[in-house]
């Protein structure tokens, strides 16, 4: 489920020569603690087992000098089973580095079922920073029209529908629940239950990253849901808008160089395969964790 193996680290800590480890030009994202990485929705690590959710950004963080742990929880599920999910995976994690607290960036819903095992499930001593890219922190408008199409009494068979043939048999999930998933990132739940009771923890920094789509990218998918949010909420990235992106320091909105289309959701991880024109996902991480750098995390 990690990219670090007890063996591994094993490895790396005994029989390596630590010179390879010197940092030199290539520490640009040597930061004091860890990187996690943090999936969202309808998503694993591994999606499908061979499709890299973090394409090339791994890599890109590593070749600067930054230590990468990868997360996977449940594709389709609620925001509090998959911060309890998230919550072993961190503590073991720890165990396996060695290492006492870490830097999370949680991409998608990743921005949402972390703050909330930092908040209310006693991670807040193992966390020093929170990014959340690309975050519905105010819920999304796309989650509300999703979940108020299907009628009342269908919604149990669309339900168990899509927990049985596509978060169970394509994405492998573990007892998902996709109806608790939707509603958990509607704008009414997130603004007046999920966010009323999870609180930002003051010792922790927290900072967010939005992208927007301006034109038309070329993954084209979210085409659709980016005129519907467009009217609803304002400049998007296809599944988030701008501002339920913001939490914390915002740092800003990436759109890409001005001749592209923008930059949607998808985009934002280097998909579909690192085809996304104008912007560079793993040169982008880079400079998010080189910032964390500089400011001591």
């Amino acid at each position: 489920m990690y990219r670090k193996s007890v063996v591994l680290i094993l490895v790396m800590a005994f029989f390596i020569p630590s010179f390879l480890f010197a940092g030199g030009e290539n520490d640009k994202c040597a930061t004091k603690n860890p990187v996690i990485l943090a999936h969202g929705m309808f998503a694993h690590d591994d999606m499908l087992g061979f499709i890299d959710y973090w394409w090339g950004i791994e890599d890109a963080l590593e070749d600067e000098g930054c230590e990468v742990y990868v997360t996977s929880v449940n594709s389709m599920d609620s925001s509090e089973a998959k911060a309890e999910d998230w919550k072993q995976q961190v503590m073991e994690i720890a165990i396996l580095s060695g290492k006492d607290k870490f830097n999370v960036i949680g991409h998608s819903h990743g921005g949402i079922y972390t703050r909330y095992a930092i908040s209310n499930l006693g991670l807040d001593d193992k966390i020093v920073s929170h990014t959340s890219y690309c975050s519905p922190q105010r819920g999304s408008a796309a989650a509300d029209v999703i979940m108020g199409i299907v009628p009342d009494p269908l919604e149990g068979f669309v339900g168990w529908m899509v927990n049985t043939f596509i978060a169970g048999f394509v994405y492998g999930d573990t007892d998902p629940d996709s109806i608790a998933n939707g509603y958990g990132v509607t704008r009414d739940y997130m603004n007046n239950v999920f966010n009323p009771n999870t609180p930002d923890m003051p010792e922790i920094y927290y900072q967010s990253y939005a992208t927007k789509i301006k034109t038309i990218t070329a993954d084209m998918v979210l085409e659709p849901s980016w005129v519907l949010l467009n009217f609803y909420e304002g400049a998007n990235d296809g599944l988030v808008s701008v501002d339920s992106a913001k939490w914390g320091t915002f740092k800003g909105v990436e759109s890409g160089a001005w001749w592209a289309g923008g930059v949607s959701h998808i985009n934002a991880i280097g998909h579909f395969f690192g085809i996304t024109p104008g912007f560079d996902a793993g040169e982008h991480f880079v400079d998010i964790v080189s910032d964390l750098k500089n400011m001591g995390y």
